[in-house]
């Protein structure tokens, strides 16, 4: 690959951008210029994730490839992290456990692949599904896979077809590079060695992992086991005081204590159903008030309200899909407040909120419909609830 190389990219985000600066030669399209992007030719075009396969540029362009597979001959030894929940945390840890070994990460978080030093001896990358249904020649030497559920469909088409993307490293793995992933995935074809778990606890079995000696609980823990893993397979050390001295992230099952010592919690970045669900795990014995709702990205939430209408709790309606969410409380007599707004859903929970309840913000949505961002929906209901007097 030579950075004089004419390449064709498809967007003008952050990955376009990031091989803009990497190959000057490098030339960016995007809808309103795609008139004059050569339709006949079959020069190498390198897609921006965020493009969804159903749009007219990729229905039109020949040769498409991911960012991956344009430094697919640069990368060093690679470990990529995908699945639906925990990509980032993983991701993160792994960075976390493994700095001193001259390991970089990048990929869906912070730095573009185009950003990432090929000297460096491991490339520690968070995968998104995006990414993967792009990808066709690179491959990982180590796949951590977390659980997959519905996410993204809008997107992809359906559920099948968000799965099928995040397995595909697993076809293009050679014999000696390893692959965990879970259980419902074992006669998945690949020639990579694959390590197949069921849970937290079968992790621990396989890497003679001691979980009581590791500080966080689900659904970190798996985030934990996983980072820990990769290390034990790389260099044959379990390095529990290194992985404790990691602070999740804000906006993850985030706690904290109100004016009036009652306790809430921030877990903006639940934008699906699943990680609502796991959320919920640790205070399944409390009266849990719940703010649910945004842009669910056409999933299915059934599978949500079919877990927590054995709980004892109140929802807390928002954002653009807040009809459905009306419909499935009524299906299961969950009780409703049906709010509209943030604001009004941290008030309404001021008011209900008793002895051993929370307060939790864990949408099973987007924000795009409200806000800029999960982060800036997180910052808001913090601000909001520490606020609350003056509200």
């Amino acid at each position: 690959m030579n950075l004089n190389d004419e390449i064709r990219v498809l967007g003008k985000g952050l990955t376009a951008q990031a091989i803009k600066d990497k190959f000057p030669n490098a030339i960016l399209y995007d809808d309103k210029d795609f008139e004059l992007y050569d339709k006949s030719s079959n020069e190498k075009t390198i897609v921006s994730p965020g493009i969804p396969p159903y749009n007219e540029m990729i229905k039109k362009a020949n040769n498409i490839q991911s960012d991956y597979d344009l430094f697919s001959e640069l990368m060093p030894f690679s470990i990529w992290i995908s699945g639906t929940n925990g990509k980032t945390t993983t991701t993160q840890m792994c960075q976390h456990i493994l700095a001193n070994y001259n390991s970089v990460y990048g990929g869906n978080i912070g730095t573009p692949l185009s950003k990432l030093d090929t000297k460096a001896s491991i490339w520690i990358l968070e995968t998104s599904s995006f990414t993967l249904h792009y990808t066709n020649i690179a491959k990982p030497n180590l796949y951590l896979l977390l659980p997959i559920s519905e996410d993204h469909i809008t997107w992809h088409g359906s559920f099948k077809e968000y799965e099928n993307a995040k397995l595909k490293p697993l076809s293009f793995m050679e014999e000696g590079e390893i692959a965990i992933i879970p259980e419902k995935y074992k006669d998945y074809k690949t020639k990579a060695y694959k390590i197949i778990y069921k849970n937290s606890d079968d992790l621990c079995n396989k890497f003679d992992i001691d979980k009581s000696k590791i500080k966080f609980k689900e659904p970190f823990l798996l985030d934990a086991l996983l980072a820990l893993a990769a290390k034990k397979i790389i260099f044959d050390e379990i390095d529990y005081e290194k992985i404790n001295s990691f602070t999740i992230d804000e906006h993850k099952v985030e706690e904290f204590i109100d004016n009036k010592n009652r306790i809430w919690v921030n877990d903006s970045k639940a934008t699906n159903v699943d990680a609502t669900i796991n959320a919920l795990v640790p205070y399944k014995d409390m009266n849990i008030h719940i703010i649910l709702g945004g842009d669910d990205k056409g999933a299915d939430l059934l599978p949500l309200f079919e877990n927590i209408k054995q709980l004892n709790i109140t929802v807390y309606a928002i954002g653009s899909n807040i009809k459905r969410i009306e419909n499935y409380c009524k299906t299961y007599n969950i009780k409703i407040e049906s709010c509209e707004k943030l604001e009004k859903a941290v008030k309404k929970i001021n008011e209900n909120l008793k002895e051993n309840s929370i307060g939790i913000l864990s949408p099973a949505a987007a924000s795009l419909d409200q806000f800029s961002s999960y982060a800036q929906r997180g910052k808001e209901f913090k601000s909001l609830v520490l606020n609350l007097s003056k509200l």
